[in-house]
């Protein structure tokens, strides 16, 4: 049988379709031009004209469903209605947040973001840790307060820790002392938190994401937060883990000493509990869910395999990757 289009599982959406699309479903200035920016995940386009600019995401089902996609519109609106400085989603002309597109592969969804003015700061300062640390509490303030209507997913040991083992383990068979490491740091880390009292850690809904280049700072010193793409339900420490993160790459990277890196991360550790305190099992438990971090995120590269990661998932990687969670247990871990 022959068919008129012959299916695929990911195509790349025209960015001189979408810039007509756009410009008339948004009333945007008809000088407003349209261009791919990331290829990923989910792709993102940047719109500009001579007065704005805007990012338009397009998601792809296989990562996002359309309920998850309205809980992050959801949770955006939830924050800018409280004045967090974040990136969010723009109303068409019918009031409408999500556009649908009959693509090759089905049904794509895709959002119109607000531009977070500024850029990304690897190196930052004394005055933008503060900056980061305060807003982060803010965020949090707002968003261990809401219960969205929509599902997004959870951040616990089942989906970060136990499920990801079990989709690794396949992968996993030639490497049997790197599986057996998996295993046993894993039991260790839930031993461990047996030893918080985790009935006073604050949840909510964490950005899980918090790298810098997921917020940009302007010329006058404000944050804007973007890339909600991994936001779920869990411990709010989660947030403090994923930009504790940042300062583990940069050492490894030699960007920073570690005796800098501390200083730094204390900074903004410090100017977050200006706003809202953390218990002491807290602030100790932030480098253990690291451990959960890069094995839920190697979990992630295989999911997405067939259609993002592999050009660079090989077993040599995948080694790489685990050798990242010893290096990470032996700079910040004391089990």
């Amino acid at each position: 049988m022959k068919l008129d289009i012959f299916p695929a599982q990911y195509s790349t959406l025209s960015s001189t379709a979408l810039q007509t699309y756009i410009i008339k479903a948004y009333g945007l200035p008809v000088d407003t031009t349209c261009r791919l920016l990331i290829k990923n995940v989910s792709d993102t386009y940047l719109l500009e004209n001579r007065k704005n600019r805007f990012i338009f995401k397009i998601y792809r089902d296989s990562h996002r469903k359309l309920e998850e996609i309205k809980a992050e519109v959801e949770l955006l609106n939830a924050l800018k209605a409280a004045g967090n400085p974040v990136s969010y989603p723009v109303k068409d002309l019918n009031s409408q947040q999500i556009q649908q597109f009959n693509a090759v592969e089905g049904t794509r969804n895709g959002v119109l973001f607000t531009f977070a003015e500024g850029k990304v700061m690897l190196d930052l300062n004394e005055k933008q840790l503060v900056t980061l640390g305060k807003a982060t509490a803010k965020l949090h303030q707002t968003t261990s307060a809401i219960k969205l209507n929509h599902p997004r997913p959870a951040f616990d040991f089942q989906t970060t820790l136990f499920d990801p083992l079990e989709t690794l383990e396949p992968h996993l068979k030639e490497m049997p002392e790197e599986l057996n490491y998996l295993k046993e740091i894993s039991d260790r880390l839930v031993k461990k938190f047996a030893s918080f009292d985790t009935r006073l850690f604050s949840m909510g809904y964490c950005h899980y994401d918090l790298f810098p280049k997921n917020f940009h700072f302007d010329e006058t010193g404000n944050i804007t937060f973007f890339d909600f793409d991994f936001a779920g339900y869990g411990y709010l420490i989660n947030d403090l883990m994923s930009f504790l993160n940042h300062y583990f790459f940069h050492q490894l990277n030699n960007a920073i000493t570690k005796e800098q890196a501390a200083i730094d991360f204390d900074i903004f550790l410090n100017a977050y509990q200006q706003v809202r305190k953390l218990t002491t099992d807290e602030i100790e438990a932030i480098p253990y869910l690291g451990i959960c971090f890069h094995i839920f995120f190697l979990k992630f590269f295989y999911d997405n395999f067939d259609d993002w990661s592999n050009p660079f998932l090989t077993p040599k990687y995948t080694k790489h990757r685990i050798d990242l969670i010893r290096k990470w247990e032996l700079m910040y871990c004391n089990f």
